[in-house]
């Protein structure tokens, strides 16, 4: 018998996972307990991930090429792509999850409508993995109670995992988002054709940011904090509506939502021969709080390494072999992921900082490297010339705000 992977969790970083399995022709399993799931999230993607997952032009919603930056003081930076041929996507994560998932199925991976609430870790290596899920393939939500046994499971199961409890992967730090669908009047969505906007401020969000992003007929307007100050959520959230009211008057909630973000990885990512990928592996940047693109890439990476040094299903990898997978990302990503929480330990401990770093926003050369990094996903070395303006350049905003001691 040839192997059989689970791979829990129906999101970007699940159904990545369980392409590449299916792909290679390996027996895969890909659970989701809602299929019509709508995830609360800004929606932002990479243009690199529209072409590296080969994502239709219909999944995108809006393709942003501008963006505004907002002061605590209210003012305004405009940051333009100035290349025709780039953009932000947004997606509303219904849409992008149930195409990615319904690949998945197409492809080969047996997906499951099913809630998995138990994973029993086998004694010896050569003894099978059992989940325990209720099937809600009749369409009731209790479902029926079923089990199925594999040799290998991919948790993508979110930041609350069911996998890594099962594992005893450990605990991250999290934040908390919360976000309102808004549908605008009748020609007001015009102002944000191709436009999103990012609030910085104590008043929106103490340590991170608050957002409107347009969506096919609506604007996701949303904030995000640590958990220790989830009691305040909803007075962030009236914090950007308040800021943002002009563009907002007339508008009507269609849709409230709020989920938890992982701060940092799980201290143990693979356990045995279970791996962790996407949210449930703690994969979402700092400072931009990014997750999609990156908890696609590492359930593609963990795939591929599954396939690899299995031999294409001919035999079951070890947790040695899994732990390849955590290798090679850190390799690839780990500098990305230190700049970003550096920049976020700088930038949003004050409104002080806050401020200085939005007039930093304003230099062509700092957006111009950073739309180069979030784009294409690497941290493009600068010109030294350009460097040295740009550490400078910051320096002096840090000064002239009064916050460089923080």
């Amino acid at each position: 018998m040839g192997l059989r992977v689970a791979v829990v969790g129906g999101g970007p970083a699940g159904s990545s996972a369980a392409e590449t399995l299916a792909k290679a022709g390996i027996e895969t399993y890909l659970f989701e307990r809602k299929l019509d799931n709508a995830k609360p999230c800004g929606g932002a993607i990479p243009l690199c991930m529209v072409g590296e997952f080969e994502l239709p032009p219909e999944i995108v919603d809006r393709r942003v090429r501008k963006m505004k930056m907002i002061s605590p003081s209210n003012i305004e930076v405009d940051i333009n792509l100035d290349r025709e041929d780039e953009y932000i996507g947004m997606c509303r994560r219904e849409i992008l999850d149930g195409f990615m998932r319904n690949r998945a199925a197409e492809l080969g991976a047996n997906l499951i409508n099913g809630t998995v609430y138990k994973l029993d870790i086998p004694q010896t290596d050569s003894e099978p993995y059992t989940l325990h899920y209720a099937d809600h393939s009749d369409g009731s939500t209790s479902g029926v109670m079923k089990t199925l046994k594999v040799d290998l499971v991919v948790g993508a199961d979110g930041a609350n995992s069911r996998i890594a409890k099962a594992i005893d992967a450990g605990d991250y730090n999290y934040a908390i988002a919360f976000q309102e669908r808004i549908r605008l009047p009748e020609g007001r969505m015009n102002y944000y054709e191709d436009l999103a906007e990012m609030y910085v401020g104590n008043d929106v969000s103490p340590d991170f940011y608050a957002w409107v992003f347009p969506k096919y007929d609506h604007v996701a307007v949303g904030t995000g904090t640590m958990k220790v100050n989830k009691a305040i959520i909803k007075d962030l959230q009236k914090g950007i509506r308040t800021r943002a009211a002009r563009k907002l008057e007339g508008g009507k909630i269609i849709k409230v939502e709020a989920h938890p973000i992982p701060e940092h990885p799980r201290p143990r990512r693979v356990v045995g021969r279970v791996a962790l990928v996407g949210d449930a592996a703690g994969t979402v940047t700092k400072s931009s709080g990014e997750g999609i693109y990156f908890a696609a890439k590492s359930a593609r990476m963990c795939a591929e390494t599954i396939v690899e040094t299995s031999n294409n299903g001919q035999r079951i990898p070890t947790e040695s072999d899994l732990k390849q997978y955590l290798k090679q990302w850190d390799k690839k990503y780990g500098m990305t992921y230190l700049v970003l929480d550096l920049l976020q330990r700088v930038f949003y401990q004050t409104d002080a900082t806050r401020e200085a770093f939005v007039e930093m926003c304003a230099d062509r050369d700092v957006q111009r490297l950073t739309f180069d990094s979030y784009l294409y996903k690497t941290v493009v070395p600068a010109n030294p010339l350009i460097q040295m303006k740009i550490t400078a350049k910051t320096l002096g905003s840090l000064l002239r705000g009064n916050a460089l001691a923080p």
